[in-house]
């Protein structure tokens, strides 16, 4: 499958304002590598190839291990993430899976164990913004190269 269009040139304030999210994330509290585990995370769940290729290269790029990468699917079942990074992966598959999973109380609470307010509200923009850069690369037929 070819591209089906290039949305930067074809809505380019609706990907300047997606931009400015991303900065707003960058900026946030939230630590880079994890930031690019949550990324991954939703990519995977989502399916989308390009986002995957992306974030996986970012993630190298600023020392993230092939070890941590290659399992972030099955976070549950290693003992090399934090418990904290931990809670955060778990938000991002209630997240972007919110119609079956929803973000129950007790997901709430433990990630406000790690979390301070403003930072669960800020993972939680960082969820909603990488879902919605999958939604809009696999809707516009991004490929991954």
């Amino acid at each position: 499958m070819t591209q089906r269009m290039n949305y930067f040139e074809l809505v380019p304030d609706a990907v300047k304002i997606m931009r400015e999210m991303e900065k707003y994330t960058k900026k946030s509290g939230i630590e880079r590598k994890l930031q690019e585990l949550i990324k991954i995370r939703a990519s995977q769940i989502n399916g989308c190839a390009f986002c995957l290729n992306m974030h996986t290269a970012d993630a190298r790029k600023i020392g993230e291990t092939e070890q941590r990468l290659y399992c972030v699917s099955t976070w549950e079942e290693c003992n090399f993430y934090s418990d904290a990074e931990k809670v955060a992966l778990e938000l991002t598959e209630h997240i972007t899976l919110i119609s079956e999973k929803r973000v129950p109380d007790d997901l709430y609470v433990r990630v406000r164990n790690y979390y301070s307010e403003k930072e669960y509200l800020d993972l939680i923009v960082l969820i909603n913004q990488i879902n919605s850069w999958n939604r809009l690369s696999i809707a516009a037929g991004n490929i991954a190269e």
